[in-house]
């Protein structure tokens, strides 16, 4: 995947606005907050929503139960997303359950109308979401309503990896043909650094309490520190025009 073409965000996105759905908060900053950055910086900020509420990352924590750690972490992202030139009021948290995002059935259908609302509330022609291979079953669902949303609205549906890049090489090559690009992100890695670190709730000690707390690593960390960000395009049609597979 990192061997993918550059191409410009226009041929990436379409040229208009973008939906960024990131199933946890950090997931946007991590995952495209360099394509974030560059569309504010190009006057097309984009939609961010974030899927769930992020209260499994710390479960056990006595000073920091469900609720006030879902404030934690929504703050965290606000500040992630203002970093990267993002307005605050672009910023939605649908709130569903860290670790249990539907997959079919009422609960999926409803959160799928809310992703439709939200792309037709800002005339978003595409949406970006984490990548339907990626080791996490938040993932894994999070693409599933993304791409449900973009049947029913007809936008571009783009994929952007963030857990895929640890599985072993061989286990990064999808099962049916996807294309894909590279965006540069060199001069917003500054701001994307920021983001980064505005989510100190999962790469720090800030809350010490839980011996079973998540931490994100720090090799996963110097994954994502690089100057490109790499979307997939799981339907070959949306891809840009020139791109190879």
């Amino acid at each position: 995947m990192a061997s993918l073409p550059y191409a410009d965000l226009d041929s990436i996105t379409g040229g208009r606005t973008t939906l960024v759905l990131a199933p946890h908060p950090d997931d946007e900053s991590l995952g495209c907050g360099g394509l974030i950055a560059e569309a504010c910086a190009r006057g097309r900020p984009p939609v961010v929503a974030v899927l769930t509420d992020g209260t499994m990352s710390h479960p056990n924590s006595p000073s920091h139960p469900a609720p006030r750690l879902r404030a934690l972490r929504e703050a965290e992202a606000q500040a992630a997303v203002e970093s990267l030139g993002l307005g605050a009021h672009r910023l939605y948290f649908l709130g569903l359950r860290d670790s249990a995002v539907p997959t079919e059935g009422p609960e999926f259908q409803a959160a799928a109308a809310r992703l439709v609302r939200l792309i037709r509330d800002h005339d978003a022609g595409s949406i970006l979401v984490t990548w339907e291979h990626d080791p996490h079953p938040d993932h894994a669902a999070a693409h599933r309503l993304a791409a449900e949303a973009a049947r029913i609205t007809g936008v571009r549906l783009i994929a952007y990896p963030v857990w895929g890049w640890t599985l072993p090489a061989h286990r990064c090559l999808p099962s049916r043909p996807t294309t894909g690009a590279r965006l540069d992100i060199a001069r917003h890695l500054p701001a994307k650094r920021r983001a980064v670190a505005a989510h100190a709730s999962q790469h720090s000690g800030l809350i010490a309490d839980d011996p079973q707390a998540f931490r994100l690593p720090a090799d996963m960390l110097a994954i994502h520190d690089r100057p490109f960000e790499v979307f997939l395009f799981p339907d070959a049609a949306a891809a840009p025009a020139g791109t190879p597979a």
